[in-house]
């Protein structure tokens, strides 16, 4: 594991495998580290370069008293990108990793992304009032704004431990592996409330929607029948890129919000396709 001491003092800890090839910058999930990709580290480095990060306030990285937000990870993500000179490289976020990319893209441009692979998250998670029924369900929004001041309030609260423990059991449909949702609620433990808490809140009540027809690199998003993520969003958020390709794993190939723990090789699979198929032509 290595260190970066980002420009207001965090200190950042990430993987880079040094391979050859087009490197592969992955992007974890709120609460969670970069041992979610612990099966892609291994199942696509072979003819490429990856790249993961305990994103601030997560896993081994430092948990200082200050930058929990979307735009302050993007941010941080630029300075690791520019740390290992990294001129082009490929982004796959999942999650709220993928907020974090598209805050990037925001600020940003796509100038230095080659492709794009965006996994099961909604373009706006949090329903705000002044959008239409419609909106709200296209956007995949998850729960009204009130449900997600009880889940900061309750997660900051003394039944915090008990509460996250139900939030991450809800991520999956059916008997989850217990292994896997073991090691994700021992994983989520790494990050404390003052840190997550406040990111949570800023990372549900953001809205990318303007964002995504301004994604102008190919792209692929991922969804999965089983996750707390409705398939129907991630339909949204790939019509809205243009020439976005959508891939939906079934029930009975991954029930979760996690289906790179689930089934790593049906999702290696897919992502090294969508890769290889852009390598070939020369993207």
């Amino acid at each position: 594991m290595k260190e970066l001491i980002t420009t207001d003092g965090a200190r950042l800890a990430y993987q880079d495998t040094g391979g050859e090839g087009v490197p592969l910058v992955m992007l974890h999930g709120w609460g969670q580290t970069q041992a979610m990709f612990r099966h892609q580290v291994e199942g696509l480095a072979p003819g490429r370069r990856v790249v993961t990060v305990d994103l601030r306030g997560h896993g081994k990285s430092g948990k200082p008293r200050h930058g929990y937000r979307i735009a302050r990870l993007s941010r941080d993500v630029l300075e690791l990108v520019d740390h290992l000179g990294l001129a082009r490289f490929d982004a796959l976020g999942w999650s709220m990793g993928v907020s974090v990319w598209w805050s990037f893209v925001d600020q940003y441009g796509t100038g230095r992304i080659r492709r794009f692979v965006a996994v099961d998250q909604p373009a706006a998670v949090a329903a705000v009032p002044w959008t239409t029924e419609r909106e709200q369900r296209d956007s995949g929004a998850i729960f009204d704004v009130s449900g997600l001041l009880y889940l900061g309030a309750a997660l900051a609260g003394p039944e915090g431990d008990t509460i996250l423990a139900d939030f991450v059991r809800g991520m999956f449909t059916g008997e989850p592996d217990p292994e896997v949702l073991a090691f994700v609620a021992e994983e989520i433990r790494s990050t404390p409330a003052y840190a997550g808490v406040p990111l949570l809140f800023d990372h549900c009540a953001q809205d990318w929607r303007d964002v995504l027809p301004r994604i102008d690199v190919p792209t692929l998003v991922i969804g999965c029948e089983g996750s707390h993520v409705h398939p129907d969003s991630q339909r949204f958020v790939a019509e809205r890129i243009p020439g976005a390709r959508l891939h939906v794993f079934t029930s009975d190939v991954a029930s979760s919000h996690f289906p790179f723990l689930e089934n790593p090789p049906a999702f290696n699979a897919v992502v090294e396709k969508f890769l290889a198929e852009q390598r070939a032509m020369g993207a």
